[in-house]
C-alpha cells in the first residue's frame, strides 16, 4: 500500500465569503498531482499524460454537456457555447525523463481549468469541487480498466473499516426471489443473530431505504456504518412485518465459521479480513483435536467477493506444506512478487473441496486457484468471476483514496485469474443430470472437466476474449446452490472419484 504524508482538508473561506464562493484550486492541484503520478508511475496499463488530462476533462462534460474540450497544438482548449473559459498548454514529454514528471504540470492545468468550468456553469457550480473530481476520474477510469476507482473522503473512511475488518452487524445478504433482499448467513453471535434475525428473512428497508429498487451492492453499502452505531432494518417473516434495531459491533465478526458433520468439517469464509487466517487456524487446530477423526473437509467460497490479497496467501497457506500460492506482476517494479505458503497443512493432508460460484472473487479465487493448481483440493461448483486485478491503495490529500490497478495475479501453474476465474473440476451449474453424468464419469476414471482445465492452465496473459468465453462457457457460472454440497458431500465418499477429479 503506498503511503503519502500530505494531508490536507479544503480551505476554509476567507472573511466575507462562504465556502461555496471559494474554488480550492490548491487542494485540487495537490490532488490531482498525487493521482496522476501514481497512474503514469504504476498503472498496469502505459497511458500517456495527455488522454490523462483528455479523459478528467470530459468527466466534466458530464456535468455540464454544454462544455467543449480539444487538444490542439498540446494545449488544452476549454470553452462553453462561443467562450473560451481557458487554455492550457501541456508540456511535451522530454527524452529520457520517467512518465511520471509530467504529472504536476498537468495537474496545474486541469486545476485551472476545473476552476474555469466552475465559474461558468451553474451546474459544475452547484456540483462542487468534490463532485467534479469524482466525475474526472470516473471518466478517467472508464479507459483504463472496470476496478480502478475514486473513494470520496467519506467512502474511504468506510474503506479503511472494511480492510481492517468492518465494523459488522453478523450478516450477509443475498437476492431472493423476484428480487427481494433476504438474509442469506449469519454470523454465531453478531448483533444480528443476537437481534433474533433468521436465515431466509426478508429486508423491505434499511435506515428508511426502501430496497425495492435497489440492486443487491446497493443495499449491503446501507448496512456500513461506523463501530457502535445503529441501523435500522424493516423485516418480514411468515407475512409479518417488524422492525429490528441492531448495533455495529466494535470487533470485526469472525469471518470464518465451521460445522462438523459426521466425519467431514464444512468450513465457510465469508470474507477475508485481517483476522481470517487467525481464526481459521484457531478453528482447524480445534476441529482436527478432536475424536474420533475427520476424514475430509469443505471449504465454502460461495459468495466470497475477497478481501485482503495477504489474508487469501495465509488461508491458502493453512492448507499447503510450504510452496507457492500466487504471484502478481505489472509495470511497476513492486508489482513483482511470488507469495509462498508457511505450512504446515493444518488440515493434515485430508482429502478436501472447495466450492465456489458466480460471486467467488478475488481473494478467494486465489485461494480456490492454489489449492487446485497444488493438487491438494478439487474444486466443485461453477466458474468463479474473474476477477484478478490487484489495487493499490493511495490516500489522497483531501482524504479520499483512490485504487489504481497495477498488477495481475497468476496462479501457480502460471495461469492469470483475470477473466477467466477459476473452472472447476465437477461443474454443478449445468443442471442436475450433468451433475450426476459428471459424478458417473468420475467413478469410472474419466475426468469431463479435464480439458477445458488443461486449456486454461496452459493459458497465459492476456487471454483473447473469445478464448475465455468458450472456457467458461464448460461450466457456466452461477450462483451457489444445493446441489453444490451434495456434489462435495458425494465425491468425498468416493474416494476413486475424488482421485480422478484430483489428478491434473
Amino acid at each position: 500500500m503506498l503511503l503519502l504524508a500530505l494531508v490536507l482538508g479544503w480551505p476554509q473561506p476567507g472573511r466575507g465569503q462562504s465556502a461555496e464562493d471559494v474554488f480550492p484550486r490548491a487542494q485540487v492541484q495537490a490532488v490531482l498531482t498525487t493521482a496522476l503520478t501514481t497512474v503514469l508511475q504504476r498503472h498496469l496499463e502505459v497511458v500517456t499524460p495527455q488522454d490523462l488530462a483528455l479523459w478528467s476533462l470530459r468527466g466534466l462534460e458530464v456535468l455540464e454537456p454544454a462544455l467543449k474540450l480539444e487538444l490542439n497544438a498540446g494545449t488544452l482548449l476549454l470553452s462553453m457555447g462561443e467562450r473560451v473559459l481557458g487554455a492550457r498548454p501541456l508540456p511535451p514529454q522530454q527524452p529520457g525523463t520517467a512518465p511520471e514528471a509530467a504529472a504536476q504540470p498537468v495537474a496545474f492545468a486541469l486545476a485551472a481549468l476545473y476552476e474555469a468550468a466552475w465559474g461558468a456553469s451553474a451546474a459544475i457550480h452547484q456540483a462542487g469541487p468534490e463532485r467534479m473530481l469524482r466525475s474526472g476520474f470516473e471518466e478517467l477510469f472508464n479507459h483504463l480498466d472496470p476496478y480502478s476507482r475514486y473513494l470520496t473522503p467519506e467512502e474511504a473512511r468506510g474503506a479503511r473499516a472494511r480492510r481492517v475488518g468492518p465494523s459488522g452487524l453478523g450478516l450477509r445478504l443475498a437476492a431472493g426471489r423476484q428480487g427481494a433482499v433476504v438474509v442469506a448467513a449469519l454470523g454465531p453471535d453478531g448483533p444480528a443473530s443476537r437481534a433474533g434475525l433468521r436465515l431466509g428473512d426478508r429486508i423491505l428497508a434499511i435506515d428508511g431505504t426502501a430496497l425495492a429498487n435497489l440492486d443487491l451492492v446497493a443495499a449491503t453499502a446501507l448496512l456500513e456504518g461506523p463501530a457502535e452505531t445503529a441501523v435500522s432494518l424493516r423485516v418480514v417473516r411468515a407475512g409479518r412485518r417488524f422492525e429490528i434495531l441492531l448495533l455495529r459491533s466494535l470487533l470485526p465478526p469472525d469471518s470464518v465459521q465451521t460445522e462438523r458433520r459426521g466425519d467431514v468439517l464444512w468450513v465457510r469464509v465469508l470474507a477475508f479480513t485481517s483476522t481470517t487466517d487467525s481464526h481459521l487456524a484457531e478453528a482447524l487446530g480445534s476441529a482436527f483435536a478432536q475424536r474420533p477423526p475427520l476424514a475430509g473437509l469443505v471449504l465454502d467460497l460461495r459468495g466470497n467477493r475477497g478481501g485482503l490479497l495477504g489474508q487469501a496467501v495465509g488461508v491458502a497457506g493453512a492448507f499447503l506444506p510450504g510452496g507457492e500460492v500466487a504471484r502478481t506482476g505489472g509495470r511497476h517494479p513492486d508489482s513483482v512478487r511470488i507469495y509462498h505458503a508457511l505450512g504446515p497443512d493444518l488440515a493434515e493432508g485430508v482429502p478436501m473441496v472447495v466450492l465456489v460460484d458466480g460471486r467467488t472473487a478475488s481473494a478467494a479465487e486465489i485461494v480456490a486457484a492454489a489449492l487446485a493448481d497444488r493438487g491438494r483440493a478439487v474444486v466443485v461448483g461453477s466458474a468463479s468471476m474473474g476477477k484478478g486485478l490487484i489495487q493499490l491503495v493511495v490516500p489522497l490529500p483531501n482524504g479520499a483514496e483512490l485504487l489504481v490497478t497495477w498488477s495481475r495475479v497468476l496462479a501457480p501453474l502460471g495461469w492469470p485469474v483475470q477473466g477467466l476465474g477459476v473452472l472447476p473440476a465437477l461443474c454443478t451449474s449445468l443442471g442436475a443430470e450433468a451433475t450426476a453424468q459428471a459424478l458417473a464419469a468420475l467413478r469410472g476414471g474419466t475426468a469431463p472437466m479435464a480439458a477445458a482445465l488443461a486449456r486454461q492452465r496452459a493459458s497465459r496473459a492476456p487471454v483473447p476474449a473469445s478464448e475465455v468465453a468458450q472456457l467458461r462457457a464448460t461450466c457456466p457460472p452461477a450462483e451457489g446452490r444445493d446441489a453444490d454440497t451434495e456434489a462435495a458431500r458425494a465425491l468425498l465418499a468416493m474416494p476413486g472419484a475424488y482421485g480422478a477429479a484430483l489428478r491434473r
